[in-house]
């Protein structure tokens, strides 16, 4: 699987988060080679501290393949995911998590926790991680400067 390819596709659904001020995190499930869902952070477009990347892309996908766990797909991210998103993950049963920047506040992918492949889990994720790590950094550290310059 070509993880370069996938991840360029999951920075341009982040760059969407940006119409909405929303931190530009982008997610996409892949199955048998094939985006099946994708989606972007709409936390302050919804005003739902659920509305992460990786949660709306788990269920736009749950509900195209009709089934509860996404057995043998893969969710490429921008960010490492965080608990919550972490948690749905592990639940959904995702085979394999790719990721592009690591969270050293909040990531659950082996930064901070590592939920993704915790041994007491009934389920372990295979975890990739650093996939165009850079333009995934630079457009975050881009988004947060720019508002802090906004509340100066």
């Amino acid at each position: 699987m070509d993880y370069e390819f996938f991840m360029r596709i999951a920075l341009k659904e982040a760059i969407k988060s940006l119409k909405s001020e929303d931190v530009p995190i982008g997610a996409i499930v892949v199955k048998d080679g094939r985006i099946i869902s994708r989606a972007h952070n709409e936390v302050e477009k919804r005003g739902d501290a659920t509305a992460h990347a990786e949660l709306l892309a788990i269920g736009k996908a749950i509900k195209k393949v009709g089934y509860k766990h996404l057995l043998d797909c893969t969710v490429f991210t921008t960010l490492e995911p965080c608990p919550m998103c972490a948690g749905a993950l592990v639940l959904a049963r995702v085979k394999t998590v790719v990721y592009s920047a690591k969270d050293p506040k909040a990531g659950a992918g082996g930064s901070v926790l590592n939920i993704l492949s915790h041994p007491k889990l009934n389920h372990r994720i295979e975890v990739v991680s650093g996939i165009l790590e850079e333009e995934s950094s630079s457009l975050l550290k881009d988004f947060f400067n720019k508002l802090r310059q906004n509340n100066e």
